[in-house]
């Protein structure tokens, strides 16, 4: 049986990437993306429900993310629902949930500026792609 592990999300950016290279030199972003939804409660008010999502890109993609994404900028990221464990400053142990990105389009300017759709898709050649499967429906 095969089981899927996908999220995409179209949304903007909260801040500029953070761009960091580990100790073998590999480079990773990070930044945060907020998505929102909106809808009508019983007496019809439009209310807004703002999601933040952390995302992780590595290698290729992590340089174009840090050179190329800005605060405000509205992009599509796809890849892949990962937990992570950690001790918080307080000795407490925590679980947190970010997106590795394994594609990245940006799809515009900063909310509220009129400019053309970027061109600037890039798939992440490293992140490991599994071999799709012939599974009847």
């Amino acid at each position: 049986m095969s089981y899927v592990n996908k999220a995409i999300l179209v949304g903007r950016l909260g801040a500029d990437p953070e761009l960091r290279y580990t100790a073998d030199g590999t480079p990773v972003a990070t930044f945060r993306v907020a998505t929102t939804e909106t809808r009508k409660n019983k007496d019809g008010t439009k209310i807004d429900k703002t999601e933040w999502h952390r995302i992780v890109a590595w290698r290729k993609l992590a340089e174009i993310s840090g050179e190329y994404l800005k605060k405000g900028q509205l992009v599509y990221v796809e890849g892949s629902i990962q937990s992570r464990e950690f001790e918080g400053r307080d000795g407490v142990k925590r679980k947190a949930f970010e997106i590795v990105a394994s594609t990245m389009r940006m799809l515009g300017g900063k909310s509220g500026e009129r400019s053309a759709p970027a061109a600037g898709e890039h798939v992440d050649e490293d992140f490991p792609h599994e071999e799709e499967d012939d599974v009847p429906l």
